[in-house]
């Protein structure tokens, strides 16, 4: 069983610590104890921040305080077992064809394989949405096969396009601007996170899945024209 700790952050915030290291039981816990805090309507609670091995409340500190929220959260622990809620899937398009996949070739000679078989490992993976952070709509993805597996590169690279998928030890990113990365990047995507929607900002919930669907660079063009 799970036992979270509680820390005080600045004077409107407390983290909800469940573990030091990421594995499905914690994000599971994660998810279930974000959706218990929304559901029971905390009176002060405004915002909750779900990470990769903790959760941050953010609250009104003029209607309460990091005792009462903490008291307010312990109260819905422990959380029941997980049952039968439903996890969406997204599908997110990536193309993998010369030009927009700089780093294919590096992580298939890292790996031992070929561009094939680095494609068919990050196709196989089982992705889960664990977090979003660095960058608005950077939704960071657990499950990225040991043969699409590569570290970060010693220093970044300037000018990597948004909608470019690239890959991190076990982990995969979507960008969604144009940034500096020290990540691999094996293909792009015309897939859009960021949405208009104010209600919903972004295609991902954390918790959701995520397959990835080749398609042809006629299927991207035509996407992004």
């Amino acid at each position: 069983m799970i036992t979270p700790s509680f820390r005080p952050i600045a004077g409107h915030a407390v983290l909800v610590e469940l573990a030091t290291e990421i594995s499905e039981e914690v994000a599971d816990a994660i998810v279930s104890l974000d959706r218990a805090i929304q559901e029971a309507g905390i009176e002060g609670v405004r915002e909750t921040t779900p990470a990769l091995v903790n959760l941050l409340v953010i609250f009104d500190p003029l209607v309460t305080d990091h005792a009462q929220v903490g008291a307010a959260v312990s109260a819905l622990l422990p959380l029941p077992e997980k049952g039968g809620a439903a996890v969406n899937t997204r599908e997110v398009d990536v193309c993998y064809e010369d030009g927009l996949c700089p780093d294919l070739d590096a992580v298939a000679q890292a790996t031992g394989g070929s561009h094939e078989s680095v494609i068919s490992a990050h196709l196989a993976g089982d992705y889960r949405v664990g977090m979003y952070g660095f960058a608005p709509g950077f939704a960071y993805l657990a499950g990225v096969p040991e043969g699409a597996q590569v570290p970060r590169k010693p220093a970044p690279v300037r000018g990597i396009p948004a909608g470019s998928v690239m890959v991190a030890g076990p982990q995969c990113i979507v960008t969604t601007v144009k940034m500096p990365t020290g990540w691999s990047i094996i293909g792009r995507s015309p897939t859009q996170i960021m949405l208009s929607d104010p209600d919903k900002p972004f295609l991902f919930d954390v918790g959701d899945r995520v397959q990835f669907r080749r398609i042809s660079r006629d299927d991207y063009e035509r996407a992004v024209s």
